[in-house]
């Protein structure tokens, strides 16, 4: 009988390429597409639910706060606000985040409103260029005047982030939704419309980077215009 080879080596398998069917790069692709899958899945979720929100907020009836503010964005907003001030919904009105060419006599030339009410009981500010500059105008305009109760003014997609902002900077005032609706979108078909369609999404991701910012602390600008100020509607 005879002896074996110690020196014969078993065979050697092929190293097993990452493309295998169970080869790690397969298995990362595979996760990574997965996670991919599921965050737009979630995007589109959450996106949906959005415009749900959006399409159900009604302004109060008869609404009561000690003052109005309004971020500006379009004159339907600012006659909505000088509406409430008429009825006495508030006792002081602030526009906010007003252009610095546009003077107190084109606004109140555009909502018809007498200079009695403007010079008795509205404000101007240039400071805000964008929806932080906003709440940092409208938090100091607030506490300085001692309000505790503020009628929020703005389009219904933009409140949800408005009031973010706000209560952000302001945790001891009480905000009060007044969304201004431009159009009914539970009765009508806005996902068919591009233009309803892109100013939906692209307010839900500037709400998601809110939110974001807000979650993970990420610092941001004040929003505001250096050398402008709140002006009495009057000057």
């Amino acid at each position: 009988m005879g002896q074996t080879d110690n020196n014969t080596s078993a065979p050697q398998q092929a190293p097993i390429s990452p493309f295998a069917r169970n080869g790690r790069l397969r298995r990362v692709l595979r996760f990574a597409g997965m996670t991919l899958i599921l965050a737009v899945a979630l995007f589109f979720a959450g996106f949906l639910h959005f415009a749900d929100s959006v399409s159900v907020l009604m302004p109060p009836t008869n609404p009561k706060a000690d003052a109005i503010v309004v971020l500006t964005g379009g004159y339907q907003r600012i006659d909505q606000a000088v509406e409430l001030l008429r009825r006495g919904s508030g006792r002081r009105l602030l526009i906010s985040g007003a252009h610095p060419d546009t003077s107190p006599a084109q606004i109140r030339k555009m909502t018809q409103s007498t200079s009695d009410l403007f010079a008795c009981c509205v404000d101007i500010g240039y400071q805000a260029l964008d929806t932080i500059g906003n709440a940092n105008e409208i938090a100091h305009w607030i506490h300085d005047r001692g309000y505790q109760s503020v009628l929020v003014v703005t389009n219904n997609y933009h409140m949800q982030r408005s009031l973010l902002e706000l209560r952000r900077i302001d945790r001891s005032t009480r905000f009060i939704a007044y969304p201004v609706v431009n159009s009914d979108l539970k009765a009508m078909e806005w996902y068919a419309d591009p233009n309803v369609l892109r100013t939906l999404l692209s307010e839900y991701g500037k709400t998601l980077y809110a939110i974001a910012r807000d979650f993970v602390g990420w610092g941001a600008s004040d929003g505001l215009r250096r050398g402008a100020a709140v002006i009495n509607a009057q000057n």
